[in-house]
């Protein structure tokens, strides 16, 4: 019986794998042009057909969009996080919702159990921030805190699967975020799923944490519905 050779991976497959740690690193953050193509085959040591190749192939799972004219964007920072918002399109909550209702009440029991009370207070510090930004009429400065809470308690399962699979919602939510910001009599201090979630998470109820973990989206849900209306 005999074995197949070990061949060396495609060098293209080592540009892959060097792009994808610079996006996964926050060295090259969303929405910023990676260096042109002089530059990165000068860096990486490679020839410009093996460049493309390896582009291209980031373009087609979304985490690098292509600008003709323009240059070469990071677009999402992980291949999931791009078949997300690809899918999504920005044309609604929909689908989304159902698998975020789904995340955030199995987040919020794990966290019931299993937060310490620096994340607890950390999660504090958020809806502090959320409301200030709220009464200001601070829109970016709503929709980070609003989502570093969310965030924040999927960190505090401690599950980082669960806590990575949240994180590659973050676009087409925040998108949603904007669109639900502008519905009339939107009430985005409403604290149906925060501070609630909160209280549940520091009495350590998994139940009631999820209850209203779920309560969030079912609102979130309404208010969607009544911005299409």
């Amino acid at each position: 019986m005999t074995l197949e050779p070990v061949r060396r991976p495609a060098l293209s497959d080592e540009v892959i794998d060097r792009i994808r740690a610079r996006i996964a690193s926050g060295e090259w953050p969303v929405g910023t042009r990676i260096p042109p193509e002089p530059e990165l085959m000068r860096q990486l040591g490679v020839a410009r057909g093996t460049l493309r190749e390896a582009v291209r192939a980031l373009a087609h799972t979304g985490l690098l969009e292509v600008r003709r004219g323009d240059g070469t964007y990071v677009h999402a920072t992980s291949e999931l996080s791009g078949a997300v918002s690809r899918l999504y399109g920005g044309s609604g909550l929909g689908q989304l919702l159902e698998v975020r209702e789904a995340l955030d009440a199995q987040a919020a029991r794990l966290a019931a159990v299993r937060a310490d009370d620096a994340a607890l207070d950390a999660l504090a510090a958020c809806l502090e921030r959320r409301a200030a930004a709220w009464r200001a009429g601070d829109f970016e400065a709503w929709v980070a805190a609003d989502w570093d809470f969310h965030a924040g308690v999927a960190d505090a399962s401690g599950n980082p699967l669960l806590a990575e699979l949240y994180r590659d919602l973050a676009g087409p939510l925040r998108s949603a975020m904007a669109d639900t910001w502008s519905t009339p009599g939107f009430q985005g201090a409403d604290p149906v799923g925060h501070e609630t979630l909160l209280a549940a998470l520091r009495e350590r109820d998994p139940a009631e944490a999820g209850r209203q973990a779920g309560a969030n989206v079912a609102d979130t849900r309404e208010w969607d519905a009544r911005g299409r209306a």
